[in-house]
């Protein structure tokens, strides 16, 4: 678990991020090397952006390939101005976005019949990533708030991945399962 410090740390860069990208500059590599150890090692994120309660943006990595801090560097810029479902976000947005940033532990193999997929899962626990092929998709575990029924859940994900809705249950798509630490602004921090 990360402590309070970098939790902080990593809202702020993401904060920071998402300012350059609403105000249309360059993102500039973020300085590694004074973080601490934590900060420092590799490691998967994903930024989501809400304003009031709906999404603006989510973007982020399924594999560690970087430092954690410049994955929430990367990643925040691109929720801001990448996610296809959205228009970039402009500056006059800023006051009112909320940040979320999750750091996701190793995904592991469902290893379960493909009939015993949904009933494996554990709703608001588990991310799951599907893969076929080149097609993949994942819901961090946070999607469960919002869509708590297991098939509706692996219903809604295969459309994300561009395949069939009973997808799910073919033993040719791949599922993995992955837990996260996942901490948001809270009151006072963010803008101001």
């Amino acid at each position: 678990m990360l402590g309070p410090q970098d939790r902080s740390t990593l809202l702020r860069l993401a904060r920071q991020a998402v300012t350059l990208a609403a105000h249309d500059r360059p993102l500039p590599p973020v300085e590694i090397e004074s973080r601490s150890a934590e900060l420092q090692t590799p490691a998967a994120a994903f930024v989501t952006l809400t304003r009031g309660g709906a999404l603006r943006g989510c973007i982020g990595g399924l594999e560690a390939r970087q430092p954690l801090a410049g994955d929430v560097w990367e990643h925040a810029y691109a929720a801001a101005r990448e996610d296809p479902r959205f228009a970039p976000v402009r500056p006059e947005e800023l006051d009112s976005l909320h940040i979320e940033v999750s750091r996701l532990g190793p995904p592991t193999p469902l290893d379960v019949a493909p009939g015993q997929r949904m009933t494996a899962l554990r709703p608001g626990v588990d991310g799951v990533i599907l893969r076929r092929g080149l097609l993949r998709a994942t819901f961090l575990p946070q999607v469960w708030e919002k869509v708590p029924d297991p098939l509706e859940f692996l219903e809604m994900l295969c459309d994300k991945a561009g395949l069939p809705r009973s997808a799910w249950r073919q033993p040719d798509v791949e599922m993995l399962v992955y837990q996260v630490e996942s901490f948001e602004e809270g009151p006072g921090e963010g803008p101001g």
